[in-house]
């Protein structure tokens, strides 16, 4: 059978944030602690990636971009986007719609276009474009019990209130979110063969995880992190993630860009 040249674009994309996860479990860790691993994580990341010259985007809180302002750099310098995931993590005010993009924009003298509340949690799409974001990506349309209940919503980027949504990439059967969860906890090939589905459908894959992924989280006694999420963490992990953008590489064929380059390619398209 021929393979398919082209068949889409896929979108990677990082929440750089404080290492905060396992305060939800009832473990409490240091500031300093909450940034090292999450430093540590974000340049194992842009190693992986600068190795297989791919691009990606970073949505990043504030509180985090301040501790990291060479990692800030390093994102800029190597042609990735930066986006903003809020003030800070754990805390959420309408104001800092507009106060996270423009400190982030202070912070690394580029224009920040994008949005990701922080859990993917609920916002109001109208704030999000009135602080003046083109996009908002804080959508994983799928049902998962005591977190997201958007099964209803569109599964693919639309337009509503005057700003574009830029939902997570689910499955094209059943909305399987194809998140970090899945990635970490899926067998490989099933993995795989489920983004090749939704990358032949949707022509892009928008997929997300975070830098504390690919840090050593196993120890229970530290962290409180059940096994699933731990799963296939730290060197492991890297090595799926370079696994999984090589065989999109080369056997899917796939293009990889940043959210805006993206959007902002539909919407020249679209004129």
């Amino acid at each position: 059978m021929k393979k398919l040249k082209n068949p889409g674009t896929v979108l990677l994309s990082f929440d750089i944030e404080e290492f905060d996860t396992p305060l939800e479990y009832g473990k409490k860790l240091s500031w300093q602690e909450q940034i090292n691993i999450s430093r540590e994580g974000t340049q194992k990341i842009l190693d992986l990636l600068l190795r297989y010259n791919t691009k990606a985007t970073f949505y990043s809180t504030v509180s985090f971009a301040g501790e990291v302002p060479d990692l800030i750099q390093r994102i800029m310098n190597e042609g990735h986007e930066l986006a903003s995931h809020g003030l800070e993590h754990s805390a959420f005010r309408v104001e800092h719609l507009a106060e996270s993009k423009q400190q982030l924009e202070a912070l690394s003298g580029r224009l920040i276009r994008g949005y990701r509340m922080a859990r993917m949690l609920p916002v109001d799409e109208k704030e999000v474009m009135k602080a003046g974001y083109l996009y908002n990506s804080s959508l994983n349309p799928t049902f998962l019990p005591g977190r997201y209940n958007n099964f209803r919503k569109p599964r693919t980027v639309f337009y509503q209130d005057g700003i574009w949504q830029f939902p997570a990439s689910v499955s094209t059967f059943l909305r399987i979110p194809l998140f970090w969860l899945s990635f970490h906890n899926l067998p490989f090939s099933l993995y795989q063969l489920l983004c090749k589905k939704a990358l032949r459908k949707d022509r892009y894959l928008h997929i997300y995880f975070h830098p504390w992924e690919f840090c050593d989280i196993s120890d229970r006694h530290r962290f409180g992190l059940p096994l699933y999420i731990s799963k296939n963490s730290g060197d492991e992990g890297i090595r799926r993630l370079g696994k999984l953008i090589s065989w999109l590489k080369i056997e899917q064929k796939a293009d990889f860009l940043t959210t805006s380059e993206f959007l902002l390619d539909k919407i020249n398209a679209e004129e």
